[in-house]
């Protein structure tokens, strides 16, 4: 346990407002130390090479088995693009150049904010990380559309085949009426 961790813990926590906030958080009622609660950040790509996209079958919760981009949690003191190539390794041992940022999408019900970019493999070199059952590039047509985990993933694949012709577009967001709720 760090020393932060220790301090942490042994401190007594309530949720309430503190004063001159209008959010309910966690203060320590012995210090007045206010934990906050932030989102959490995801970064993940639309990998592709040549025409073929490139999915992982997931490994871990949830969802386990069904199809995904390569994406996960950003670390700390580690920016977007960089933790976006680490997320290709890990789960598809792929070395993929980021081209440009594709889509900004808000998943509030589960404090998200995802960061999807468009990329590309040098080569077709790719393998299962230790959080995927299988790697594949697949053609459009043979997407597993059924299998795919998350809605932010037709999301990107979409906004992918939308912008996949364009140098220059705005990034995309959440599909009008669209929450990331299945």
């Amino acid at each position: 346990m760090t020393t932060d961790e220790n301090y942490k813990a042994k401190r007594k926590f309530e949720r309430r407002v503190p004063r001159g906030d209008d959010q309910e958080r966690l203060v320590c009622s012995d210090c007045g130390f206010i934990q906050y609660e932030n989102p959490k950040v995801v970064v993940g790509s639309v990998v592709t090479f040549g025409d073929r996209i490139l999915l992982c079958r997931r490994a871990i919760g949830p969802r386990i088995g069904y199809w995904t981009l390569p994406a996960g949690y950003m670390e700390l003191n580690e920016d977007p693009e960089t933790g976006a190539r680490r997320e290709a390794w890990e789960e598809a041992r792929a070395a993929i150049q980021i081209e440009r940022l594709l889509a900004v999408y808000s998943i509030p019900r589960i404090s998200q904010v995802q960061l999807i970019y468009r990329a590309s493999l040098a080569e077709p070199s790719f393998e299962a990380g230790p959080e995927s059952q299988e790697v594949a590039l697949f053609d459009w047509s043979e997407v597993p559309w059924k299998e795919i985990a998350f809605p932010s993933v037709h999301w990107a694949l979409g906004h992918y085949r939308e912008s996949r012709d364009q140098e220059s577009f705005t990034p995309f967001s959440n599909p009008e009426g669209e929450t990331g709720v299945y």
